[in-house]
């Protein structure tokens, strides 16, 4: 299981702008690189990153094999409900991780 940081206000006003940043721990491994043996290490990327509050999609991105370890996301969404804005990471070799957090809409 892969670790995940997220960084979200708790409480925000109706309207608001808010700015969402996420982190997985990840080794990200583009499938080119020789290993110590000097065969290839098998590609090893997370393919795509969602993010949903209260089941609506407000963010989605596509990775590719250029994107570094340990991916770092930061967007913007506009508060409209409170509830919860869900993160989930996709990849090779059937990997998955989610993360998730309330946020509270006055």
């Amino acid at each position: 299981m892969a670790n995940v940081l997220i960084n979200a206000p708790k409480t925000v006003r109706k309207g608001e702008t808010i700015e969402l940043k996420a982190l997985i721990l990840h080794p990200m491994e583009t499938g080119f690189r020789p290993g110590a043996n000097g065969q290839l290490i098998p590609r090893n990327i997370i393919e795509q990153f969602t993010a949903t509050w209260n089941g609506v999609e407000i963010f989605r991105m596509k990775m590719s094999p250029a994107v570094a370890a340990n991916p770092y996301v930061s967007f913007f969404a506009v508060a409209k409900e409170s509830g919860t804005i869900r993160f989930q990471w996709t990849g090779d070799r059937n990997f998955s991780a989610e993360g998730s957090v309330m946020v509270t809409v006055t």
